[in-house]
């Protein structure tokens, strides 16, 4: 069985590390990734935003190379994450799991 996704996009905000309390690092990224196609309606190509969770050494290698605009290649896996809203009622979507990031253009300013 296979869980991979495979992504290649430019930064939209600088990343930022957090500190969780077990002392692991984690940061989320949001990548602006162009359709390959246009939009029938505009003429436009339209642009997916896909939030990335990224872990440990991973997260702390973005943060300090990377900044708004920078491209990356991610290697990531799909996990289901579920939340309860309260009163018999939950949601849940898919997370996007980083487990390698490749550092294509990398902005220093």
């Amino acid at each position: 069985m296979l869980n991979q996704v495979i992504l290649v996009g430019r930064l939209v905000y600088d990343p930022e590390l957090k500190k969780l309390d077990d002392g692991r690092s984690v940061t989320q990224v949001t990548i602006a990734i162009n359709r390959s196609y246009k939009n029938a309606e505009t003429g436009e190509y339209d642009t997916d935003f896909l939030k990335c969770t990224l872990w440990s050494g991973i997260a702390e290698n973005t943060v300090e190379y990377c900044k708004k605009g920078s491209t990356v290649g991610i290697k990531a896996r799909l996990a289901q994450k579920y939340y309860d809203l309260g009163e018999g009622k939950s949601f849940s979507y898919p997370e996007i799991v980083a487990e390698k990031i490749t550092f294509i253009n990398t902005k220093t300013e």
